[in-house]
């Protein structure tokens, strides 16, 4: 016979009331039932598990050793049945109770988990932060990571090398980060050649923004001074302290004393996307996902008064693309 947990039960009752009558009527069983069910549970283990006289039933040495594990197996048992249950409850065919989100800089991601949170507060969600592209798209194929959040630069798209389906949460033109006291502060929108003598500051990652940054930059009429790269909190310590200016995303909350302002005619542009593999299971939950990543970048954007400004003081097609 193996040992089940409905036996742990038995000895565990019987424990408990000191009694295998009183256990057998605590179970709904007759007491010769269960008498022969003890039995049976003690040639499985190999000993008596009670000593039995007048004053009822107590623990043996082995007795003792399994009532140790049946207190510990049986409400780990209990426990897992009823957390089951609740996110069985709570599925449905285009929800998970995982989610594990990759995402390189930016404020999408704390908007998803906090949605998700709200929505589902029974899943689990973990974030794991990345500079590079490639190396989210490798940890969701190698199904580490549910989803991945990148940025990309203008129509590009990241690469098919992984297999991954991405969709565009958002797309708008690069703005430059600067102190409030900056000349160029004083308008709605830079141009860039007017930035030809500036230090520029960039963090690390793949793709192909630092090219696309230099022929902007060529087409107005110069070449960028040198690029310091570091850590976004690095970056913008340089660009308090006049070292450098930057470059960000229109939904970038600048900190006090910092301001941003997009370029003239959008020479650079950036695109969010969300990454999942198509045979996944974060497959189906892929829809609810990007409506609350869509619509964490809007509000993000919001908050930029003055990239919103700028978005209606441009033509209509311009502002659209």
């Amino acid at each position: 016979m193996n040992l089940e947990l409905r036996h742990l039960k038995v000895v565990c009752a019987i424990a408990e009331t000191g009694s295998v009558t009183k256990a057998a009527s605590q179970l709904g069983l007759a007491q010769p039932a269960l008498t022969a069910q003890l039995q049976r549970i003690e040639r499985t283990l190999g000993g008596p598990l009670f000593d039995r006289d007048r004053r009822g039933a107590r623990p043996t040495a082995l007795g003792e050793l399994v009532l140790s594990r049946a207190r510990v197996l049986l409400p780990a048992m209990k426990g897992l049945q009823d957390e089951a249950a609740r996110l069985a409850a709570g599925s449905g065919p285009d929800t998970m109770s995982r989610y594990r989100i990759g995402a390189i800089s930016g404020p999408v991601v704390a908007h998803l988990v906090h949605r998700l949170s709200a929505t589902q507060p029974e899943a689990q969600i973990s974030t794991h932060a990345s500079y590079y592209i490639s190396e989210l798209s490798s940890m969701v194929l190698a199904g580490k990571l549910d989803y991945a959040q990148v940025g990309v630069c203008g129509d590009a798209i990241p690469s098919a090398e992984y297999g991954l389906v991405w969709e565009t949460i958002g797309m708008d033109p690069v703005c430059v980060l600067m102190p409030e006291d900056h000349p160029q502060a004083k308008n709605l929108e830079v141009d860039l050649a007017e930035l030809a003598e500036e230090q520029w500051v960039a963090g690390p990652g793949d793709g192909c923004f630092a090219d696309c940054f230099a022929a902007s930059c060529a087409r107005s009429g110069f070449a960028p001074r040198r690029v310091l790269e570091s850590d976004v909190r690095n970056c913008i310590d340089m660009v308090e302290l006049g070292m450098a200016i930057g470059l960000c995303q229109p939904t970038f909350r600048a900190p006090a004393g910092l301001t941003s302002r997009p370029l003239r005619g959008a020479p650079l542009r950036w695109r969010v996307v969300l990454g999942w593999h198509p045979d996944s299971p974060a497959a189906r939950s892929a829809p609810k996902l990007m409506a609350h990543a869509k619509e964490a970048y809007q509000e993000a954007l919001a908050r930029n008064e003055n990239y919103m400004e700028w978005i209606r003081s441009q033509p209509q097609e311009l502002a659209a693309a």
